[in-house]
This record gives structure tokens, C-alpha cells and sequence, in this order.
């Protein structure tokens, strides 16, 4: 056969790409094609996404790369951010950011109207302030007209397909990340609906990954796993099952891929999340603030003028003291936008450890702390599915900071394979490949996802003892501060 050529339009929290993924004689490979910044915007107290920007650099993305006569293009996505569309199908306003406040305080209001156990028993998804459920239950509190104008709910992903091809639909990878999708009933979760008072004519149906949507400009649409985290662990390069994956970015999804899902007290209790796969599989997993405090710690440097960039911060982290303190990444202060070096002081100097001073200490706290951060995720995973992973796979952005892969080895005592640093573009590809039948399964295209990129493997380095003291010295640092929390 010949060689096939897809677009995966894959956009993140910082930025979005284009890429042409290509398989050819059993080998899938990505070339980046464009590359633009997605910037958060806010508008009198309100954290928007400029949504209307992104689908102008999309377009411009696909018109580019018509040279190359793709087969297909598909869009992927963060999780959780949705659009409302009126009765004409227009959209009614900039969609809010996941990091807004609005949802201060709506866990427990959620709760007031169903029980956690409940909830978790219909959805299988972690609970988390960002989730898409306490988003619509802010609206709903508060009476917000625009929830009573809408028509139709479409995650952002599903948003732009939309507008490329008219088709109103969502996609099951994305879908089950709302807390409002019943995965193992097939459709939107009527007992989530009606705690949260919303109609359920305003969600549409769900669709699986590689199904042809529609067309733009004489281009197939195909639906990819639209979280971009489905498609990163879709673009794994694993040879065996017994993987682990951390994918990371902004965020760090740490998990196991399995074929069932786990919604007993065991998943409850740990506080893991089901969510949906490319071909029929499930994502089990934890959600890890990544490396957003670095970003917001780069961001904070550079406006005081220091000329800085992500390179520098790597190479002065590794030669700063080794485990001199930790912190909690998944505190609710690094949640927002804001002064993260002065914050993780804050929380060293809180928990009587050593606080650092220059920009290269401070990363090397975070990135540390990142690494513990991971073991524990994985750990907790494991223990609900009843297995232990022999290798991690770590891909994504991160897969291309070294020294938080040694860490990540060091930490969890694992060997980790780093890269590729695009496997979401990949993996949206594969989902789209998949659909046209050029592939046969999602072994098959691992198997050709391997073949063609490069990675880099991190063993332990051998002082398991010095880390499981370090590990011991970090979980009961945020045994208290849960505690604080809770006073």
C-alpha cells in the first residue's frame, strides 16, 4: 500500500499544532506544520478561552497543508471546557476557562443534590474543582441566561468540528471526561442530568473515534480521540501491556490502559478516574498538575526581566542541592494563574524545609515534587486495577525535560521510555487511520508508531533507598497539609 496522510490539529493548553501524520510501509511518522499560541483571556473577572482565534488558526492550518492531499483531518483537545449554541446554532459566548473561580465551592454543592458515591458509581471520573459537572452547576446556581438560551452542549473539540463540518455531535473520549457520561450505560447519565437540573435534549449524541463527521472543503472530518490525552495514550510506542504512561504537559495524566472499568469503593476511595479510550479501551487514571507551575514560574521571571527560557531552567535545576524540599503540585494555590515561584516558597518555608532561592532551585523542588507525584498516581492506579506496570511511558512535552525523566525513573524505580514528544498528534492520526481501515488494530499501529520516532530510556539510578525516604518525607508533608486544609 501506498502512503496516507492525515492532518491532526492537536491543541493544548499553551499552544496549537498542525501536524501531517503519514503511515507508510509500517511506519507512522509526524512532520509539525504550523504552530500558534493559545492564550487565556479575561474579561472583567472571567477567564475565557479566544476560541474564535483558535478556529481561524485552524483553518489556516488546513489550508496550509493541502499540498500535501490529506485523507482526513480531526481536532483534539483539553478536557473539561464546553460551548453553549442557541436554537440558531450560534455560539453564545467565549467559553470559560477551567481555571476560572466559578466553581469555588460547587463540589460541595454538588453533593447536596447527589451523593459522591452516586456520582462516582454513574461516571467513574475523579473528582477534580475543574470538572465540567461544577462548571454547569456554577451556571445553574446562578441563573445564568445563557444556560437557559442554549440549545446544545459540544466540548471544545466537538465545538470546531462542528464549525468545519455543521455536524453536532460529541465524542466518546471527551464525553466521558464531563461527569455526565455513563460509559458503561452507553449514553449521558440521566442520574447526573436530573441532580444537576439540566435537559438532557441539550447533549447530543456521542460518537466513537474514527467516525467520519462530515467534510470541510472537500476534506473528511474525522473524529480522533478528541481528548487530547486519549490520543497521547494511543500514540504510546509500547511492545508489551504492561505498560504505564504519564502523559505530560500542562497537566499530567498518569495511568493504566485496560478494558474494563473500575467504579467500586477501591476506585472511590483512591479517587481515580475511567476515562474513555481510542478502539474500545479505558483509560484508568489520575490527574497530576504538570508542568504548569513551571510555566507559571517561567511567566513570573520573564516579566521581572530575566531572560530565561525552558533550556536554561533545566540545566540550572540539575546542578541545585538534590531533595531538598518538596511541595504538594496538586494544591489548590498552583491551581491559578499567579506568582508560582513565591508560592512554592511559601509552601517549603509552611512545612519547616529548606526554601529555595534561585530559579534553577525552584524548578528542581517542582520537578522533584512532579516525579513523587507521578509514583504516587501510578501506585494508587495500580493498587485499584490489581497490577504493577513494568515500564512507564512518558510522552508528551515533558518526555523532552531529561532530567524530570531521570527523576520520574529515580522516584518510582522504574525504567521510563521518554518520547515521543508529539504522541497526541500521533495518536489523533492513528484514531483517524484507524477509521479508514488502514490499520488493523491498535496494536498494529503501536507497532508502527515505534518503528518510526526515536526515544531516550531512563533507568533508576540505583538509590531506591535515598527516594523511598524522600517519598515517606513527601506524603506525610501532605498528610498535613490536607489537614490544613480541612481546619
Amino acid at each position: 500500500m501506498g502512503a496516507t496522510t492525515v492532518l491532526a490539529v492537536d491543541i493544548g493548553a499553551e499552544s496549537g499544532r498542525v501536524h501531517a501524520v503519514t503511515h507508510e510501509a509500517g511506519r507512522i511518522t509526524q512532520r509539525g506544520l504550523r504552530r500558534f499560541p493559545n492564550r487565556a483571556v479575561e474579561v472583567r473577572g472571567t477567564l475565557h478561552w479566544d476560541v474564535l482565534g483558535l478556529w481561524d488558526e485552524v483553518r489556516a492550518g488546513i489550508r496550509q497543508a493541502r499540498e500535501l492531499a490529506p485523507r482526513s483531518v480531526g481536532v483534539d483537545t483539553w478536557a473539561v471546557d464546553f460551548a453553549l449554541l442557541d436554537a440558531r446554532g450560534q455560539l453564545l459566548g467565549n467559553p470559560v476557562h477551567y481555571r476560572d473561580r466559578r466553581t469555588a465551592g460547587m463540589m460541595d454543592a454538588l453533593f447536596e443534590r447527589i451523593p459522591r458515591e452516586r456520582v462516582f458509581a454513574a461516571t467513574g471520573i475523579q473528582f477534580m474543582p475543574i470538572n465540567t459537572s461544577l462548571q454547569l452547576l456554577s451556571l445553574v446556581r446562578a441563573g445564568d441566561p445563557q444556560l437557559a438560551a442554549a440549545r446544545t452542549f459540544l466540548t471544545i473539540p466537538d465545538l470546531l468540528h462542528h464549525w468545519l463540518t455543521g455536524t453536532r455531535a460529541c465524542e466518546f473520549t471527551n464525553a466521558t471526561t464531563t461527569q455526565l457520561y455513563d460509559a458503561a450505560g452507553g449514553t449521558w447519565s440521566a442520574a447526573m442530568l436530573d441532580a444537576l437540573g439540566l435537559d438532557a435534549a441539550l447533549f447530543p449524541p456521542v460518537v466513537p473515534p474514527g467516525t467520519r463527521l462530515g467534510a470541510f472543503e472537500g476534506l473528511d472530518v474525522v473524529a480522533p480521540g478528541t481528548h487530547d490525552t486519549a490520543s497521547a495514550v494511543a500514540g504510546v510506542p509500547a511492545r508489551s501491556a504492561d505498560f504505564a504512561y504519564v502523559s505530560s504537559g500542562t497537566w499530567s495524566l498518569v495511568g493504566l490502559e485496560t478494558r474494563e472499568r473500575f467504579v467500586g469503593t477501591r476506585a472511590l476511595a483512591e479517587n481515580v478516574t475511567n476515562e474513555g479510550g481510542v478502539a474500545g479501551t479505558n483509560r484508568l487514571l489520575k490527574n497530576v498538575t504538570g508542568l504548569w507551575i513551571v510555566q507559571q514560574c517561567l511567566r513570573t521571571w520573564r516579566a521581572e526581566g530575566r531572560a530565561l527560557g525552558y533550556p536554561d531552567l533545566v540545566r540550572e535545576a540539575a546542578r541545585a542541592p538534590a531533595v531538598a524540599a518538596t511541595i504538594d503540585v496538586d494544591h489548590p494555590d498552583f491551581l491559578a494563574p499567579g506568582d508560582h515561584p513565591a508560592l512554592v516558597r511559601a509552601h517549603c518555608r509552611a512545612s519547616g524545609q529548606r526554601v529555595p532561592g534561585s530559579p534553577g532551585e525552584v524548578v528542581r523542588v517542582v520537578l522533584e515534587s512532579l516525579a513523587l507525584a507521578y509514583r504516587r498516581a501510578l501506585e494508587s492506579v495500580e493498587r485499584v486495577a490489581g497490577v504493577t506496570a513494568g515500564v512507564i511511558h512518558l510522552v508528551g512535552g515533558g518526555s523532552r525535560n531529561a532530567l524530570l525523566c531521570q527523576l520520574t525513573a529515580d522516584a518510582s524505580g522504574r525504567p521510563v521510555v521518554a518520547g515521543p514528544a508529539e504522541a497526541t498528534a500521533l495518536g489523533n492520526g492513528v484514531a483517524q487511520l484507524l477509521g479508514h481501515g488502514a490499520l488493523a488494530d491498535l496494536a498494529e499501529a503501536r507497532r508502527a508508531v515505534a518503528r518510526g520516532c526515536r526515544v531516550r530510556h531512563h533507568r533508576p539510578s540505583g538509590e531506591r533507598a535515598a527516594w523511598d525516604a524522600a517519598y515517606a518525607r513527601w506524603c506525610a508533608t501532605e498528610r498535613i497539609d490536607d489537614g490544613r486544609r480541612q481546619a
